[in-house]
């Protein structure tokens, strides 16, 4: 009876861990798409505010996120 409950414990346990570190990915992916939506901005001769800066690097992080979870098989019509 307690190894089950252990058991399930540390599956709910995993989980969260997990989903802290893809959060922390997700943060620093963002971060990083920052950086480079500005240096590609300067290097083009832009200058464009904040808040355009924020919305593109989120635009970016969110796709890079989303085909990074989506399976690939699925594109090939291959079958699993």
């Amino acid at each position: 009876m307690s190894m089950g409950l252990l058991d399930s414990f540390g599956a709910l346990l995993g989980g969260i861990i997990a989903a802290i570190v893809m959060l922390v990915f997700a943060i620093v992916s963002f971060f990083i798409t920052v950086f480079i939506v500005r240096a590609g901005a300067g290097l083009a001769g832009y200058s464009p505010s904040g808040d355009f800066v924020v919305l593109s690097a989120a635009i970016l992080a969110t796709g890079a996120i989303v085909a990074g979870a989506t399976p690939m098989a699925s594109l090939s019509g291959m079958e699993e």
